[in-house]
């Protein structure tokens, strides 16, 4: 495998682009597993290496979002200990395969995690959408969750590509709508899958270290980078979202003064001075 300067930094900025995705979604191992392939590993080495190599970049994505899940004890509960378990095993079944069974599957891995990939977006619109920060929480089946988890953390640990938009998909559909309640528990998963599967890796003897450490660097300044600006993103949308229903109160706090309502209303006409807000205003 070639570890020369050049290829190191190319892997580091593969890892700060995995970081900034994992972190925010899921999908980061299409950028650095083929790049560990072309630089000459083995199928196995390479998603060993990987898997290690984003350990860091995990746990630097959960420390950004580690106050959203102060309050979710039940829910962290629910998808830790499934993650570790389902990694470990999965971790297991990827060292037993060995690397022509796994090279063959690799292409096939690669195409689903792709679907899942594409399936990002629709999954973040609908959570949301259906976004209510004032709405009390929902009762999670947690066994439900508990039970998919454990299936979603195998694969993580054989192969792991995609599994952030796998988890994303099972918690809004459990009921988590808040997208940074829902990150920061995806990352926690994350950090549990992938910190056993590196361990079993790294017992295996089948850790590329130099790479691994490249990608690693990468993958937390990409991890916690990623996390801040997702966050920030979703705040300046909160406070739009805020001023908007709050300039829409004094209108109804004016026309009450007059006897009348909203209702009363025949047509409201919104200068933006920014387009970007243009779907956030027809939402509200």
């Amino acid at each position: 495998m070639r570890t020369d300067p050049l290829h190191l930094a190319a892997l580091l900025a593969a890892g700060t682009l995995a970081g900034a995705i994992n972190s925010i979604a899921g999908g980061g191992s299409l950028v650095t597993f083929p790049a560990l392939l072309a630089l000459g590993a083995s199928p196995v080495t390479a998603n060993a290496t990987n898997t290690v190599a984003l350990v860091p970049g995990s746990a630097a994505a959960f420390w950004g979002y580690r106050d959203t899940l102060s309050d979710a004890r039940r829910l962290t509960l629910a998808m830790a200990l499934p993650s570790a378990a389902g990694g470990l095993l999965g971790a297991w079944l990827a060292l037993r395969v060995g690397d022509a069974t796994f090279a063959l599957l690799v292409p096939w891995l690669i195409l689903a995690a792709t679907a899942l990939f594409a399936a990002q977006g629709p999954i973040a619109r609908r959570m949301a959408a259906g976004r209510d920060v004032d709405a009390p929480p929902r009762t999670l089946p947690l066994p439900l969750l508990v039970v998919f988890q454990l299936g979603v953390a195998t694969y993580g640990g054989f192969f792991g590509a995609g599994i952030g938009i796998l988890m994303l998909a099972a918690l809004g559909l459990v009921g988590v709508r808040d997208v940074h309640r829902a990150n920061g528990l995806k990352n926690l998963a994350a950090v549990c899958i992938n910190g056993v599967a590196a361990a079993a890796f790294t017992r295996s003897g089948r850790v590329a270290w130099l790479p691994a450490l490249a990608i690693g660097v990468g993958a937390v300044l990409g991890g916690y980078g990623g996390a801040g600006v997702a966050r920030k993103v979703g705040q300046a949308r909160e406070s739009f979202a805020t001023e908007a229903n709050s300039a829409i109160d004094g209108v109804a706090k004016e026309l009450a003064a007059h006897g009348l309502t909203l209702a009363d209303v025949v047509s409201v006409t919104v200068h933006l001075t920014d387009i970007a807000a243009y779907r956030e205003i027809n939402e509200i």
